[in-house]
């Protein structure tokens, strides 16, 4: 097991909630709490820039259509890292990208499901808009139940993973 990289002395901590977008430098830690949400995690490992975002949603519905980009939406999300990307110089293939995510909140057990399940229409589109602007997988934890930790270290590319079981329902 390799040692962690030391933080700088004058960190700064992004906590991103659902829907949020942020890319810095190599004095950010970023961190998120993921259920059937998906975070995408870039880090450009010569300028040591990065960033994570905290999508809801594959896509924003047509009647938002022309607005604002909104970090709820992956679609959005990506066009906000390529926005990133084009301020810094860079492109795609330059960075290590990792996917998590998108875990089951409730247990459904063996009854048929009525509803779209949100958490596997975000896993193909995380991987879908990942492959459609080029960028390179390297590292995903997706699907699965319960919720899960996730933090960026931008000044080393380390990203942490702590995933999260629910409680078993208590007898009554």
């Amino acid at each position: 097991m390799t040692k962690p990289a030391a933080a700088p002395p004058d960190i700064l901590e992004i906590f991103l909630q659902p829907g949020e977008f942020y890319f810095g430098d190599e004095k950010t830690r970023i961190r998120t709490l993921l259920g059937s949400c998906v975070a995408i995690v870039l880090w450009h490992p010569k300028l040591r820039i990065g960033g994570m975002c905290h999508f809801m949603l594959p896509h924003r519905p047509r009647d938002r259509q022309g607005e604002a980009l909104d970090g709820r939406y992956g679609e959005d999300a990506l066009h906000m890292f390529m926005r990133e990307l084009a301020r810094s110089g860079t492109k795609p293939a330059d960075y290590q990208v990792k996917l998590f995510g998108a875990g089951q909140m409730f247990d459904h057990g063996a009854k048929p499901r009525r509803h779209v399940n949100i958490s596997e229409r975000n896993i193909e589109a995380g991987r879908e808009l990942l492959e459609r602007h080029r960028f390179q997988l390297h590292g995903h934890d997706m699907g699965g139940v319960g919720h899960r930790n996730v933090i960026l270290d931008v000044w080393s590319g380390d990203v942490w993973l702590k995933r999260v079981l629910p409680r078993p329902a208590s007898a009554g």
